[in-house]
């Protein structure tokens, strides 16, 4: 980046991260879905456990998904998912992707 264009960035948005290259947008990007992923990940264990407190309401928080995963399961094991490119997913991947995906549209939305 110019020193010129640094200065009038500078200027004009004194609180910005300041980002000069596609490997540091990338970084951002990656650390924004993953910041969104933990979040509903301790909303799922949160889910849990109060479900675990109360057997006669835990049958829908505690519920496993076509693949066996458990919600928090699911959130935990698609991290890696994320990261690579879908023409690099195995099969379990992209069985995974298209349920993480149908639970969390936010999620999928960022990464498209």
């Amino acid at each position: 980046m110019a020193g010129s264009m640094k200065l009038i960035a500078k200027r004009c948005f004194p609180d910005a991260l300041q980002v000069i290259d596609r490997f540091h947008v990338q970084k951002l990007a990656i650390e924004a879905l993953q910041e969104l992923r933990i979040k509903h990940r301790w909303e799922a264990i949160d889910r849990e456990n109060n479900a675990i407190g109360a057997p006669s309401e835990g049958n829908q928080d505690i519920q496993s998904f076509e693949n066996g995963d458990s919600r928090k399961q699911l959130l935990a094991r698609s991290r890696y998912l994320l990261y690579k490119s879908r023409e690099k997913w195995t099969i379990s991947q992209k069985h995974r992707a298209h349920i993480l995906f149908t639970e969390y549209p936010d999620l999928k939305r960022l990464i498209s």
